[in-house]
């Protein structure tokens, strides 16, 4: 575990630049300060030629998907301001191809980080699942259109609708991560496809990842609008409270 109080690790290493999660207190779910601190590297990075791979720094742990006790006090404004739409378009956006590195659970804003990415590496402990209607809210942070182009509108509806949650083995047969290795290797794994990566043309990849990108679905207005209406819900409040206080139990 890295000695930060930081809610991110950045480290470069060679042609890879490594974002570190670090609120294992919280099992890395994202809040504010992280989403800044997010926008912050890549904007720092924005001009070097790198490629992101983000990882957790605790071992067995990703991230667990949007701080709740955040979520609970948001309301309409905040979900037109989008807050991790845009930072999940943003990172889409870096110049040059990106890597999540899932060792354990991709939860809701988690599993919807790691498909923004270009690559998805897991380990035998990696889960994936969006429980956001459990919530009283929905996957707007591109769960709704990135978890059907990746693994088809059937699994989608599972894993949206009844909250079907995926390990390593059954993501990788459903199109959802690229390898599955096991957890110690997973991340030395992301490094090795940086290295392969680095061989190419710079401005060719950068090309490539803009003309793949020509195509994107665009319903995150939609998204902001929809989970503005969920956000001001009684429902919504009444669903947070009783999963804050079972966490607390």
């Amino acid at each position: 575990m890295a000695d930060t109080n930081e809610p991110l690790v950045v480290e470069r290493r060679g042609d890879a630049l490594l974002i570190g999660f670090n609120r294992p207190e919280k099992r890395n779910a994202i809040d504010l300060a992280t989403t800044e601190a997010v926008h912050q590297v890549l904007t720092d990075y924005a001009r070097e030629r790198c490629i992101v791979v983000l990882h957790s720094t605790t071992p067995g742990m990703f991230v667990a998907g949007a701080d709740i006790g955040e979520l609970l006090e948001r309301d309409a404004d905040d979900a037109f301001m989008g807050i991790n739409v845009r930072l999940f378009e943003r990172l889409e956006a870096h110049r040059w191809p990106t890597i999540a590195v899932v060792d354990g659970a991709a939860l809701g804003g988690g599993c919807e980080l790691a498909m923004a990415c270009d690559f998805r590496i897991a380990s035998t402990r990696a889960r994936f699942a969006q429980p956001e209607l459990a919530l009283g809210i929905l996957a707007g942070a591109g769960g709704n259109w990135r978890l059907p182009q990746l693994v088809g509108v059937a699994q989608a509806r599972r894993m949206l609708y009844l909250g079907e949650s995926l390990d390593a083995a059954a993501a990788l047969a459903a199109g959802l991560v690229d390898v599955v290795h096991e957890p110690e290797a997973a991340l030395d794994a992301a490094l090795e496809m940086v290295a392969t990566i680095a061989t190419r043309s710079w401005r060719a990849l950068e090309l490539t990842k803009l003309a793949l990108r020509l195509h994107r679905p665009a319903t995150s207005t939609f998204d902001m609008a929809a989970q503005s209406l969920l956000f001001e819900s009684d429902d919504k409040r009444e669903r947070m409270e009783k999963f804050l206080n079972r966490r607390k139990g």
